[in-house]
């Protein structure tokens, strides 16, 4: 029986992840789809890995010089036999059910271009789990990432995203840029007034980063590419891209006033950080894990937040062209 997906993983540097992730593919209750696995120029390759799994998975693997994770998944797409492309990054556990909800709901419904959010697995390390807090809660994104099917607009990101190939044909897939590839990618596909379905069952367990200063780097880039996205697609520019900005001035801000007899803001901030010590060590049954997500959202605020500012100076007021920094931190 042929195919009905096939799955596209850009690798740069990571056999281990790729391990654990092609384990998790082996368990699905439905295997309809092939692997493509793209190495970017890694000087780790994974290769031996992948050979691991030929008897269980239709794997296939290649090799290319570095050019970034969105040029990356073009390049697996064309490789791709099937008419349905699948993307995770390789810091992902895909639940058993994935593919059998997924393959059930495009059968459903003439589903083009999809996304499904991510949550924390319970082998994941505090700090992973707290990342993920930090990243997925109503109190620090606003459910932006994917926390309801109800959102009016969604916009799917690569670590669990797919597409069919006729809406690859018509944007010609990721564009060049190195952050943000994906955000823009969804933009273009609105744009073409083609709908972006939030598919919520089919969520995957993202590791994201291993301890905070590798999430800052990476943040700090979502905050320069945000502007860079505005930039491209201006209407892309929400008040909720604001808020980490607003919180890294309004903090600065308190401890200033603090000195002068003002109290209120640093008391609102402390309510602020009360409830997302509340709510994280409650939805994480964790005191610990709760206060690990302060220093989680602290870190993912001001990341963010200075990532943006300094993309409004260099972008905006100085006029000078796309950049990006902590450029070895390409793979999300």
């Amino acid at each position: 029986m042929p195919h009905q997906f096939s799955v596209i993983i850009p690798i740069y540097n990571r056999p281990d992840e790729m391990d654990e992730l092609l384990q998790s593919l082996c368990q699905q209750t439905i295997v309809n789809f092939e692997v493509i696995v793209v190495e970017d120029g890694s000087t780790t390759p994974c290769w031996h890995v992948v050979e691991k799994y030929k008897s269980q998975l239709d794997i296939h693997y290649f090799a290319k010089t570095n050019s970034g994770p969105g040029d990356s998944r073009n390049f697996g797409a064309a490789q791709a036999c099937t008419d349905y492309f699948i993307f995770f990054d390789s810091d992902c556990l895909i639940p058993p059910q994935y593919f059998e909800r997924l393959a059930n709901k495009i059968n459903a419904q003439d589903i083009a271009c999809f996304g499904g959010p991510d949550k924390a697995h319970r082998t994941f390390s505090p700090i992973q789990k707290a990342i993920s807090y930090s990243m997925t809660a109503m109190l620090t994104t606003g459910g932006m990432r994917g926390g309801s099917e109800q959102m009016i607009k969604f916009h799917p990101r690569s670590f669990n995203m797919g597409f069919s190939r006729k809406v690859f044909d018509l944007t010609q897939g990721f564009s060049a840029m190195r952050f943000g590839e994906d955000v823009d990618f969804s933009l273009r596909v609105e744009k073409l007034g083609i709908t972006c379905w939030l598919i919520a069952d089919c969520y995957v367990y993202h590791k994201r980063r291993t301890d905070f200063g590798k999430f800052y780097k990476q943040i700090f880039n979502s905050g320069i590419a945000r502007i860079n996205l505005y930039l491209k697609h201006p209407s892309s520019l929400k008040l909720t891209h604001f808020f980490p900005s607003a919180f890294v001035v309004g903090s600065i801000a308190a401890l200033v006033l603090l000195t002068f007899g003002v109290y209120l803001p640093l008391y609102l901030l402390l309510i602020y950080c009360l409830l997302l010590w509340l709510d994280s060590g409650w939805s994480n049954k964790s005191i610990y894990i709760g206060w690990l997500s302060l220093v989680a959202t602290w870190v993912q605020m001001y990341a963010y937040g200075l990532g943006f500012m300094t993309s409004c100076w260099n972008r905006i007021i100085l006029k000078k062209e796309e950049f990006s920094a902590f450029n070895k931190n390409f793979y999300k």
